[in-house]
């Protein structure tokens, strides 16, 4: 990728209750896969998760967040998966990479 562009920082912490969330999860990186202007995505678990996705511009951010199954996705997390959750939004500017 390209800077400029723009990285979407998800941070959560689970519930004890996850059944069904690792489906959930995968069927929303599908669909922002599909999502004009997404870039690439990247995620890890542990204690805590991290996912962040990467977009051409802040108005594909915006439409990614309104539609309409990401929404209902969410709400299923506020009432079942997640005890608490952080959303960041960045502008990338410059990247180094480093390959073996």
């Amino acid at each position: 990728m390209k800077p400029p562009y723009f990285a979407v920082i998800f941070t959560s912490i689970l519930t004890e209750e996850t059944q069904n969330y690792n489906e959930m999860a995968m069927e929303m990186e599908r669909l922002a896969r599909k999502q004009e202007g997404f870039l690439e995505m990247e995620t890890a678990r542990n204690d805590i998760g991290i996912t962040i996705s990467y977009w051409k511009s802040l108005s594909s951010i915006e439409k990614w967040k309104k539609n309409f199954a990401h929404a209902k996705a969410q709400e299923l997390g506020k009432e079942k998966w997640y005890q608490s959750y952080r959303v960041r939004i960045c502008k990338v500017e410059k990247e180094y990479d480093f390959k073996r």
